[in-house]
């Protein structure tokens, strides 16, 4: 029997189904029951009090799938407890209660809720679990700043490292120490009372180091006052930042407060923390999408940061070097796909509203670098389905749009200029809307290369 061959797809459908890929593979649903399982295997299920709690964008997703674990796998444990996430970002549950609060600049709800969540650690007990549900996105829902500074002071202190260019771990290693919750401050409140702490991470950091995803609320730190002190200074922002603020981290440094929680502390404690997903698993998964159709991937790595025009600009160059290569291993010429991930971060002049974010900023770094190469097609979207300040998820491109964007007489360097990336896809009707994806494995970036 003759074999029929469907239609071959096109690149714009590609990079979208490449992208659908790296989001599948860290869904919530999917993983947090299997990691449930490892963690708590048959006849170990919490006998205690199960508390959870948790903070991210994908962390209301995650406490669903717990609760219908929960209820199939351990029908006489007691499940209660409080998570926050993002507005727009919740999913259904029964038992714990889903709050929705203001990201990336806090408001008064995470406030609220992270109080809440801390108020519910103190009533632990020896023998008592708390499951904690960590996510990208639960460093400024767990705002809930110590004694003496305000949620006002708060929010101004993240405007302006928003605003400087910071990469998100020094935005975080300030944020650790102005925190009653972040930098393991939740773990050592269930630990003075004797509870074990079972921590699951969804990472959308560099590294995926437990002390970095959602800023560590349940592990060691390995940051000082020194450090966040040091931050503010470099960034010459001492006089954007409250007086509450700086008064705090000098005091820290003085040694009058108390450090952040150090790995000292959890001799004999009962604290574990489990990467349960990561944006390398989600780039691999992208590159076994490519792969099936006919491309050869070329993972770049989830570590690559930046300034996002700098760094659109120098992977418009790294796909000329691919192209000029003559790559004997690959015999067949088979086009290719670049796959990356890492946050990438917009410097925003004063002055300078701006729209869209740094996935849909890279993206049209890329474009405007790479009017030489009319093959190139590319994606780049933030895996949680927000890039920034509009409702997208981020942005792409091929042949098609690029002839489009000239048709339309659209000069990408006057919307690089404003950094109105948005505005310059939006026009082209090339702009990637998922709605929020309830996971977040940090930002995902692809470029088809046909040889």
């Amino acid at each position: 029997m003759m074999q029929q061959h469907s239609q071959p797809i096109s690149t714009g459908t590609i990079l979208k189904k490449a992208f659908a890929a790296a989001v599948a593979v860290a869904d919530p649903q999917v993983i947090t029951p299997q990691y449930l399982a490892k963690i708590f295997p048959v006849g170990q299920e919490p006998k205690g009090r199960c508390l959870v709690v948790g903070a991210g964008k994908a962390s209301a997703s995650m406490a669903s799938a717990l609760e219908a674990y929960a209820k199939e796998h351990w029908p006489h444990v007691k499940i209660e407890g409080v998570v926050l996430t993002r507005y727009g970002h919740s999913s259904p549950t029964s038992d714990i209660q889903i709050i929705e609060a203001g990201h990336p600049v806090p408001d008064q709800a995470g406030m609220d809720g992270a109080k809440a969540i801390l108020e519910l650690t103190q009533t632990l007990k020896e023998g008592d679990v708390l499951i904690a549900l960590v996510s990208g996105g639960g460093s400024s829902l767990l705002t809930l700043p110590v004694e003496g500074i305000s949620i006002d002071d708060m929010r101004k202190t993240t405007e302006a490292l928003l605003r400087s260019g910071a990469p998100i771990e020094e935005m975080n290693v300030v944020r650790k120490h102005l925190s009653a919750i972040l930098g393991g401050n939740l773990a050592r409140c269930a630990i003075a009372r004797g509870a074990r702490v079972e921590a699951l991470l969804i990472s959308d950091v560099t590294g995926d180091a437990p002390a970095d995803i959602a800023s560590g609320p349940c592990a060691a730190d390995y940051s000082t006052y020194l450090d966040a002190l040091n931050i503010i200074e470099s960034y010459r922002l001492q006089e954007l930042i409250p007086a509450s603020v700086m008064n705090h981290l000098k005091q820290g440094v003085a040694g009058q407060k108390p450090e952040t929680l150090k790995d000292i502390d959890l001799v004999c404690a009962q604290v574990s923390n489990h990467v349960i997903a990561t944006a390398y698993k989600s780039l691999e998964a992208a590159a076994n999408f490519v792969r099936d159709h006919g491309y050869e991937p070329i993972v770049l790595g989830d570590t690559i940061t930046g300034e996002a025009q700098e760094v659109g600009a120098a992977q418009a160059q790294l796909a000329r070097d691919y192209l000029a290569k003559t790559d004997k291993a690959n015999k067949e010429d088979k086009p290719l796909a670049l796959i990356s991930g890492g946050e990438c971060t917009v410097t925003i002049p004063a002055g300078t509203k701006g729209r869209g974010g740094r996935c849909s900023e890279y993206l049209l770094s890329l474009f405007a670098s790479s009017a030489d190469l009319p093959k190139m097609a590319a994606l780049a979207a933030d895996t949680d389905g927000i890039d920034g300040s509009e409702k997208n998820a981020g942005a792409w491109f091929d042949g098609g749009i690029r002839g489009l964007a000239k048709a339309n007489g659209a000069e990408p360097a006057k919307y690089l200029e404003a950094h109105d990336c948005y505005g310059f896809f939006a026009q082209l009707g090339a702009l990637v809307e998922t709605g929020p994806t309830l996971t977040n494995v940090n930002d995902f970036r692809i470029i088809l290369l046909d040889k």
